[in-house]
């Protein structure tokens, strides 16, 4: 019998990178939302993939970049304090993108943490030519002397399992850490209000996505269907009205695109109620990131 191997592995690199989009695909399923726009990732989510012989838990983390507010601290400090768990470490660089000093800034970093083992994934590779690709790679790994150094597409699906061995191979021999139907360490609660400021991050203007947040005030049972009540937080009163829209036409958008998403992660018909908060400049205030969840 092959020892059965379990362990933790974080994907790091500038936000929008693909981190995200790669974690679902691993997994087969979406456990953390995506988004064009940069700081869609605000927690370390914990996804699970667990066969016969291995439990490789993937542990998705906010975008590195240079901090604007408190809340940019707190992600970025939330990188650092997962990093110094893990067993396995990946630098992701989409292949569509530049190496650029935020990456060597990253890389650099990344000397901070002796356990884990490094590797580096080049993402977005049905985006680019070979030629292109090729280029990226090379630039990559003169970057540092990297384990393996792979170019994966989450999309179109190319070296996904290839992925997945490599990352197992680097994994201690050990137990199983958590159930073998788990796929995600987050509460259906969490997961929701995600879903809410996904759809909220697609349909509002790039003004916004900093300012999103999204609560869960309670889940009320009724006769037919369960009523998920939720609060979509804001800094200012011209973006409550930019996230209600006229006659309240976006608010609507919103929870449609979202009702959809949590009924088929859900299993079941729901309402959905959602209420627009103001939380005055909540990503500086230590108070009000508090009661955010930060």
């Amino acid at each position: 019998m092959t020892e059965f191997r379990s362990g933790f592995v974080s994907f790091v690199g500038r936000p929008n990178v693909g981190k995200s989009t790669l974690t679902n695909a691993l997994v087969g399923q979406k456990v953390a939302i995506t988004s064009s726009k940069p700081q869609t990732t605000r927690k370390a989510i914990r996804a699970i993939i667990t066969r016969d012989d291995y439990q490789l838990i993937i542990v998705d983390t906010p975008g590195i970049h240079r901090p604007r507010t408190l809340l940019g601290q707190r992600l970025n400090d939330l990188v650092t304090s997962t990093l110094t768990e893990v067993d396995v470490i990946v630098f992701c660089s989409p292949a569509n993108e530049k190496v650029g000093p935020g990456d060597k800034h990253i890389v650099a970093d990344l000397a901070k943490f002796p356990r884990a083992k490094k590797l580096a994934f080049v993402t977005k590779t049905d985006t680019v030519s070979k030629q292109q690709l090729a280029q990226h790679l090379l630039e990559v790994s003169q970057l540092a002397d990297w384990k393996e150094i792979v170019p994966v597409s989450a999309v179109s699906g190319d070296q996904l399992e290839l992925v997945e061995k490599l990352l197992v191979a680097q994994l201690p021999p050990g137990p199983a850490l958590y159930s073998a139907d788990e796929d995600t360490a987050e509460t259906m609660e969490d997961r929701i209000c995600e879903l809410v400021r996904e759809s909220a991050l697609e349909l509002v203007n790039d003004e916004l996505p900093h300012s999103l947040a999204v609560t869960m005030d309670e889940i009320t049972e009724g006769e037919n269907k369960p009523t998920m009540h939720v609060s979509l937080w804001v800094e200012r009163d011209s973006q409550k009205g930019i996230v209600i829209g006229k006659s309240g036409s976006m608010l609507k958008r919103i929870g449609i695109e979202a009702r959809g998403k949590i009924e088929a992660l859900y299993g079941e018909p729901i309402h959905l109620a959602i209420q627009v908060r103001i939380a005055k400049d909540w990503q500086r205030n230590p108070k009000e990131l508090g009661k955010l969840g930060f």
